[in-house]
């Protein structure tokens, strides 16, 4: 694991200081799991991004919900 330095604004600090000690985790633990978590919003944010791109250019289509339950054989 490499080692980054991060200067954190007080008041964060200060909750992940306090959530570190009452739940006995490291704040290590905590801020990558934060970096993490918002690293998987991102990525899921950019892809989203570029398939918006693609539909409004004409590159990609959509399908409905009762189009996909149909070819799926899922149908009513």
């Amino acid at each position: 694991m490499s080692a980054i330095s991060i200067q954190l604004p007080e008041d964060v600090l200060n909750r992940l200081q306090e959530l570190a000690q009452r739940t006995g985790r490291s704040k290590t633990f905590y801020m990558i799991e934060a970096i993490r978590n918002q690293l998987d919003d991102l990525e899921d944010l950019y892809v989203a991004e570029q398939r918006m791109v693609e539909i409004r250019a004409g590159r990609s289509k959509t399908h409905t919900l009762e189009e996909v339950e149909h070819s799926l054989g899922l149908a009513d």
